[in-house]
């Protein structure tokens, strides 16, 4: 899953985990917005749930307005009720959730992860997991709008000193508040693995 290209490089591919609802503060729209708009630019492709609702659609719409490359992965449940977005570069569909996470991990060379709800954080919880078993090598950045990741962060911090995260994995999870930058972070190579 590691790539030879370096992270200033377009044709890198970024995971996006986030809300299929917008929230009640903009500036989590604002912020989701951003994110499509700098993957476009620096010549990103954008890996994500394939939704065309919440903060999904609106980082995807913001990537297609600015010419970006857009890869959605989605499950036959979510196709039947209606909510894939219908103008991607590719749209992907799976049987089930487990395969359609799969797919995402192994498509995406870093993973940004924006405000959402249970199943965003089961994504990013995963893919962490994922890491310190040393299954996969892939960044992953919380953009922390708004706060919003903060008590998260401090749990990990809390979890770490209590001895049930290793150090070192806790540095697995890194955050900013400024979209462009967590782009650029998520697109930098990972710390190396040790073993769990």
């Amino acid at each position: 899953m590691t790539s030879t290209t370096s992270p200033t490089e377009p044709g890198r591919r970024l995971g996006v985990y986030c809300g299929s609802s917008t929230g009640f503060n903009p500036v989590y729209a604002e912020a989701a917005a951003e994110v499509g708009r700098a993957l476009a630019d620096g010549g990103h492709t954008l890996i994500y749930g394939g939704g065309r609702v919440g903060l999904m659609g609106i980082v995807a719409d913001a990537a297609l307005d600015n010419g970006g490359d857009i890869i959605g992965v989605m499950t036959t449940q979510l196709v039947s009720l209606e909510v894939a977005h219908q103008g991607l570069t590719r749209l992907e569909v799976h049987p089930t959730m487990h395969a359609r996470k799969a797919a995402m991990v192994e498509q995406s060379d870093g993973v940004v992860v924006l405000p959402g709800g249970y199943g965003t954080l089961d994504e990013t919880f995963e893919v962490l997991t994922w890491n310190t078993l040393g299954i996969v090598a892939t960044p992953v950045v919380l953009l922390n709008v708004d706060n919003y990741f903060s008590h998260l962060l401090q749990f990990i911090t809390a979890a770490t000193a209590a001895g049930f995260i290793k150090p070192h994995h806790q540095q697995l999870v890194q955050g900013t508040d400024h979209p462009a930058e967590a782009v650029r972070m998520g697109l930098r190579p990972p710390p190396a693995y040790q073993p769990k």
